[in-house]
């Protein structure tokens, strides 16, 4: 209702300069033509803004549809009761954000890019990725990973833990090629042919009172 009321008070303050607008032009008979010029772009700045008020409305309306669906607390899981308690949280923007890291965490591994595991992982985290990468170049093995894309994403677990802490365990079931390769290029491990149908469990982890939007990878289970 507020918002069909602002397009009420728009159109009345619209009309009332178009009226005074059209009382001062039509004090100068001698310049007709400009009237006439000046009352067509008159009505097509008017149309313009009812036009916008009224798309705006309907945004609001529809904004306002979304918000009040809510179901009732009872009628909720026991994760999406943790959810609920994450200030600002959106399930939707989460498994997007998490689909995109995961992608580019097995990537960043893959090539051995530990500059962008940094951004993205915990500090334990990234000291066991570091082992993994420098035992390989060690052993002057090298890793190829073809991501080809996801089956499943879906969150499994949630907890905030007492320190204000929020866990989210998302379950992610993707479809992969990998192969390793020892120091003359032959492949020692998969199939550069067959592409594998993989399930993992990653925990992502933030603060529930931190400003900053970003969850980092903590955990990673088969």
């Amino acid at each position: 209702m507020a918002a069909y009321l602002d397009i009420i008070i728009l159109l009345v303050v619209v009309v009332l300069v178009f009226s005074k607008l059209k009382n001062l032009l039509g004090t100068r008979p001698d310049n007709f033509e400009q009237h006439k010029i000046s009352d067509e772009n008159a009505a097509k700045i008017f149309d313009m803004i009812v036009k916008e008020a009224e798309k705006n409305a309907a945004a609001d309306v529809q904004n306002r549809e979304k918000e009040e669906v809510k179901v009732p607390e009872e009628e909720l899981s026991e994760v999406d009761k943790v959810l609920a308690k994450i200030p600002g949280f959106s399930r939707e923007k989460f498994l997007t954000g998490a689909k995109r890291a995961f992608e580019i965490i097995i990537s960043a591994f893959s090539k051995g890019d530990v500059e962008t595991l940094e951004m993205l992982v915990s500090k334990s985290l990234l000291k066991k990725f570091q082992e993994i990468i420098e035992k390989r170049k060690a052993e002057g093995i090298t890793s190829e990973t073809d991501f080809i894309g996801f089956d499943d994403v879906e969150i499994i677990n949630a907890k905030i833990s007492k320190s204000e802490v929020a866990k989210i365990t998302v379950k992610f079931v993707s479809e992969q090629v990998n192969i390793l390769k020892n120091k003359d290029g032959e492949v020692i491990e998969g199939d550069e042919n067959f592409i594998q149908n993989i399930t993992d469990n990653w925990t992502f982890e933030r603060a529930v009172t931190s400003t900053n939007p970003n969850w980092l990878l903590v955990s990673t289970k088969k």
